[in-house]
This record gives C-alpha cells, sequence and structure tokens, in this order.
C-alpha cells in the first residue's frame, strides 16, 4: 500500500480512491443516503422509460418498481438505450431492470409485466417515493394520477413528440393534478377507449408517435432532476410543482407553464388514513370481506370498490356466462355469445352489501389486484382497508418498502 507523510499527517492510497457516488456527494445538497433507500416506480419502459431507468440506475437510487406490459419490437432499438436486438420479443420491464441492474450492481430494480390500470394495487403507490411516468396514454395517465392522491404520493409526468416535449410534476394533495389539466379533447378521446367492451384489440391501440432518442433525453433528464429535488424536499429547492417544463427541440426554446387547481376536481380525493389488515386478494372470500368491515363499521357498512366490476354476460338467446374482471380490461370477445355469435350485456358492481350471489369468490377471482385499498362505507363516512398481506409478492425481491403514509 502507498502511504505518504505530509505535515504529520499519514494518507493512504484509499485517501485518493473515489466512490462512485464521490462527484455527486460534492453537490452541497446531497445526500446520497436518501438515493439509496428511495424507491421510484417508473410507468413505462419506452424510450422515456429506457432514459428514466438509466438515470435512476447511474444515480444509485436503491430500489425500481417497472411497470410495462409490452414487448421489445425493432422500432423500440433507434430509442432505447438499454435494448438490444436480441432482445427483441422479450417484455421491455423485464430487459430494463436487467441492464439496470447490469450498469449498478448497488440497486434493486423489478419488473411488473402489468396493467397500470387494472394490475397494480394501490398500496404498491403508497409504497414508492414516487412515480415517474414515460407514457403516451391519456387513460394510463389519469389513472396513476388517482392514485397518487388517493395515497398522497408525487408524480413526474413525461411526453415527447419528435423534437418536442414537456415534463410536469404533480404533488398531491396540493396544487393541481393530472385532471385539472385535461381539455374536453382528452376527455373525448379518454371517453373513446373507456368504450372498451365494444372495440377489438386492434382498435384499441395508441397511434404511433414518431419521437427521437435526443428528445426523450432531455425530458427524462429534466423529469429525474425533479425526482432528486423532491427527494430533497427539506432544502427549498424550486421544483416544477403544479407547473410544465415545455421544450421545443426545433428552436430550442423552452418555457414553463403553471396550472390552476380546479376546486371541483374528482382526482383530489386522498385517503385520509389506511388500516393495514393481515388480509390477501388471493385466499381472503367477498364473504369475509364484507363482514369485516360490517364487524369493524356496523351492519349497515358497504364495500366500496374504486372501479367497475363485470359479474355475468347476459344475451337476448338465453346463453349466460361469468366474467368477473375490471371493466375497463374487458374486450369484444369477451362479450361474444359462443352460441348465437351476438353481443351480450353484462352486468356491472362496483360495491357489496352482503346479499350477493357470488361472495364466496375471493376479490383476486373478481379483478381485485393483489395489496390493493378497498373501503367501508356507512351514510358520508368512509374507511380504507388494504390487502396487506400480499406485500411480499410485488417487493419480495426488495430489503424494505418505501415509506407509507
Amino acid at each position: 500500500m502507498l502511504t505518504i507523510m505530509s505535515d504529520n499527517i499519514e494518507l493512504t492510497e484509499n485517501d485518493f480512491t473515489e466512490d462512485r457516488y464521490a462527484r455527486l456527494r460534492l453537490i452541497t445538497w446531497w445526500e446520497q443516503e436518501r438515493i439509496r433507500d428511495a424507491t421510484i416506480m417508473v410507468v413505462g419502459a419506452g424510450a422515456i422509460g429506457n432514459e428514466l431507468i438509466k438515470d435512476l440506475a447511474l444515480l444509485g437510487v436503491g430500489r425500481i418498481l417497472v411497470v410495462d406490459m409490452d414487448s421489445i419490437e425493432n422500432s423500440n432499438l433507434t430509442r432505447s438505450v438499454l435494448f438490444r436486438a436480441k432482445d427483441v420479443g422479450r417484455f421491455k420491464a423485464e430487459v430494463a431492470a436487467e441492464r439496470a441492474i447490469e450498469m449498478n450492481p448497488d440497486i434493486k430494480a423489478k419488473a411488473l409485466t402489468l396493467n397500470i390500470i387494472d394490475d397494480i394495487g394501490l398500496g404498491v403507490f403508497r409504497r414508492v417515493s414516487l412515480v415517474l411516468g414515460g407514457l403516451d396514454n391519456r387513460e394510463a395517465r389519469l389513472a396513476i394520477n388517482q392514485s397518487c392522491y388517493k395515497v398522497n404520493k408525487p408524480w413526474i409526468d413525461g411526453a415527447i413528440e419528435v423534437l418536442n416535449g414537456f415534463a410536469r410534476v404533480f404533488t398531491p394533495p396540493d396544487g393541481a393534478c393530472y385532471e385539472c389539466t385535461m381539455t374536453e379533447i382528452d376527455w373525448k378521446l379518454i371517453n373513446k377507449r373507456k368504450s372498451c367492451a365494444l372495440l377489438t384489440n386492434e382498435q384499441m391501440a395508441e397511434g404511433k408517435i414518431p419521437t427521437t432518442p435526443t428528445s426523450s433525453a432531455v425530458i427524462a433528464g429534466v423529469q429525474v432532476q425533479e425526482m432528486l429535488k423532491l427527494l430533497h424536499s427539506d432544502r427549498n429547492l424550486p421544483t416544477l410543482a403544479g407547473k410544465c417544463y415545455v421544450f421545443n427541440g426545433l428552436t430550442h426554446d423552452s418555457y414553463v407553464v403553471e396550472y390552476q387547481r380546479k376546486p371541483d376536481c374528482m382526482s383530489h380525493d386522498t385517503y385520509e388514513s389506511i388500516s393495514e389488515m393481515p388480509w390477501s386478494v388471493h385466499s381472503l372470500t367477498l364473504a369475509e370481506l364484507v363482514r369485516d368491515v360490517k364487524t369493524d363499521l356496523g351492519e349497515n357498512a358497504v364495500v366500496d370498490f374504486d372501479r367497475d366490476f363485470a359479474s355475468d354476460a347476459v344475451c337476448s338467446c338465453g346463453e349466460r356466462k361469468e366474467l368477473f374482471a375490471p371493466i375497463h380490461s374487458l374486450r369484444a370477445e369477451n362479450i361474444l355469445c359462443h352460441k348465437c355469435g351476438a353481443t351480450m350485456n353484462f352486468e356491472r358492481f362496483h360495491s357489496l352489501d352482503g346479499t350477493e350471489a357470488f361472495l364466496d369468490k375471493t376479490a383476486g377471482e373478481i379483478g381485485v389486484p393483489p395489496l390493493h385499498i378497498v373501503s367501508g362505507r356507512v351514510g358520508t363516512t368512509s374507511k380504507h382497508y388494504e390487502f396487506s398481506a400480499d406485500e411480499a409478492e410485488i417487493f419480495s425481491d426488495f430489503n424494505q418498502g418505501g415509506q407509507r403514509q
């Protein structure tokens, strides 16, 4: 070992060796331990998502959840730094998580090849530090927004088109949310998608958006910088909370827009308190769920879900079949009568009072995702309950979950 003596101070070779994060620690307000202890959910592993995950790995973010249900195509290879030609056909989330760990073995990354709207429970949102979005889908953005506001978690949205892009930050319970920014056109497009029970998968497909890897790098960089400032919130750093950074790559003009909070916005519902229950969606029956809620709140209590479910489909020819799935997930083929070929009508529900004929089914069998949160209600008073026994299913590969309220 090299040893240097200078003015009675003994320096060793180790004193001149920088660790991986040494240059980051030179930033005056930086605390690497906060980055290490963070759990970040990245929704969308396409062009923006690749850049987000790359930056998170380089920074040493401790735990990264990657949510994306799509597979890699050849066209992804020109815009996605984490993908290789040999990866075509594999799930984007799985490859992105693998490459993140290759880049930095200090971190943990896990892929969830699931639909963010139907398959990710509110308890997952509750356990992450914040959410980063790299999506091209208004309905998915709205679902993330509503979930984040329910459990009081910030999220940072990014979008790109050709050389342009924008990044915006939403920090519940204050300020404007994503729904506050939506126009009448946005709502028309979402309502069209919500009529999915009558659409084919091909009709449901989003149009292809022209993008470049340069614009995705710019916007993802802004998103991650905003994430870092939120993780150091006590440093009083200026953020884009309730605002949008707009980037014009053609002229390199950029500006910031401030959104106005709509007082009547339906997405501002925040759960005040959440009871962690020893329930799993895989084993707790609906009868047991109703019983436990009534035991807690009284016999007049009902169980409320935050989404509509389909129970049975009924055809005019008399044919009947079970569906038991979130209505959002239904496709045309799900409600075609195999007997006469006609489109069937389906029955829906979003609450239980204990008189239903299907209470022997588990919560998971009707489409409630693991680690989700449901509500018990008596009149206008509600209480919220989490299927906390499912935590290991999502976070088993991590040392610990994120901070919960």
